[in-house]
């Protein structure tokens, strides 16, 4: 048996809404990306969402918007796509980390605090910066593979040290917080809709935000900077073409109207799995705090006992048709990271344990029972021979 590691939930409602754009003459700049705004805000439950071409570009128009530039400083976490600290270096901003949980895997109030009583102390030094006592000029909040994070202690913190938040939602369509849905915390979120993700636009994402200078700002930079009349050959200030195009709205649009049915099959899966998984030694499952009050699943992340080598476990794995991916590598031990900020392992010691560890496992909507419970006796049967 293969069983892939995603695959998004394509219906022939969303096939024949894309098709049927063909004979409208308008691919771009239409009527298709407003509906998929307005549906977005709505759900989110604020005033403004802003569709554009990647979840990157998302948050590169939000720190902008709120005015990260060069020489301030961004706290993000250490365990999250590398787009979450990348947007800061775009404005020329530093991108430095608190450690996270071990449980959720996404900063707590408790890891924050003890980050922001370190940086105002001591700053940082490393190989290739130094930066005295300082505190961040932004907070990149991030929910990581869509568990919440504790926002009321996350924004009781960031409060106490007069630090604003933005959030990282890409990975969280669907989850909530006490009730609040994810992208709703800050000044303005993000949703990013990969094929991986919850619904998929091919690729886009979107800000929202109840802020109206936010929103007018990230409308005319993702637009090349166009002002409000959007007079095509007029640009008020620096933009970028970040515009998403009238099919990918209109697969959105669908996908929206089916948002509730894709999240429960989601749950369903992740259950399934929980249940399967929970019972073999050596691998945990992933692990909801109870201020969760809804679960956008993302993605279906393990991990391992220290002793099991894990490269060894994804080869057995995908010798056996089980697709696999470790999730994530620590963003300050990237490459990049390491030669432009000097930063080395041992900064963030959850977070580099966590990513040892951790191993992706094939999950989307459709994904069978039977196609589970292979996947379940693969991983049985390889944790122990490596174990």
């Amino acid at each position: 048996m293969l069983v892939p590691l995603a695959r998004p939930d394509i219906t022939e409602r969303e096939i024949e809404a894309v098709a049927g754009l063909m004979d409208s003459g308008i691919l771009s700049i239409g009527p298709k990306v407003v509906e998929f705004e307005r549906i977005i805000a709505d759900y989110v439950g604020l005033k403004y969402a802003i569709a554009v071409n990647s979840g990157t570009s998302a948050l590169h128009l939000i720190v902008r918007s709120v005015g990260l530039d060069r020489g301030k400083v961004m706290l993000t976490s250490p365990f999250t796509f590398v787009s979450s600290a990348n947007v800061a270096i775009y404005e020329g901003a530093i991108p430095v980390f608190a450690d996270i949980d071990e449980k959720t895997y996404n900063i707590s109030p408790e890891t924050l605090d003890e980050a922001l009583e370190e940086y105002s102390r001591k700053g940082l030094e490393t190989e290739k910066l130094s930066l005295k006592g300082f505190l961040p000029d932004l907070f990149m909040g991030v929910d990581i593979f869509g568990h919440p994070m504790d926002w009321e202690g996350i924004e009781a913190i960031c409060q106490k040290y007069a630090i604003p938040i933005v959030e990282d939602s890409c990975e969280a369509l669907g989850s909530g917080y006490l009730g609040r849905r994810a992208g709703s915390f800050g000044l303005a979120g993000a949703f990013a809709f990969y094929p991986n993700k919850q619904i998929t636009t091919g690729e886009g994402g979107i800000i929202v935000t109840d802020d109206p200078s936010i929103a007018e700002l990230s409308r005319s930079m993702r637009n090349q900077g166009r002002g409000v009349a959007e007079d095509w050959l007029e640009h008020v200030r620096l933009g970028y073409n970040y515009r998403l195009d009238e099919l990918s709205a209109a697969l959105g649009v669908e996908q929206m109207k089916r948002i509730d049915e894709i999240l429960q099959k989601r749950r369903v899966v992740a259950d399934r799995y929980s249940a399967l998984l929970s019972k073999i030694g050596g691998v945990t499952v992933p692990f909801l705090e109870d201020y969760v009050t809804s679960m956008g699943w993302f993605v279906y992340v393990i991990r391992l006992d220290e002793r099991i080598d894990r490269g060894r476990f994804m080869d057995q794995l995908r010798e056996n048709g089980v697709q696999c991916r470790e999730y994530f590598r620590p963003v300050h031990l990237q490459p990049f990271y390491i030669e432009e900020f000097g930063y080395r392992e041992g900064s963030f010691p959850v977070t580099e344990r966590v990513s040892r560890q951790t191993v992706a496992i094939p999950f989307f909507s459709n994904l069978s029972p039977d196609e589970q419970e292979y996947v379940a006796q693969v991983v049985a049967k390889t944790v122990e021979r490596v174990g």
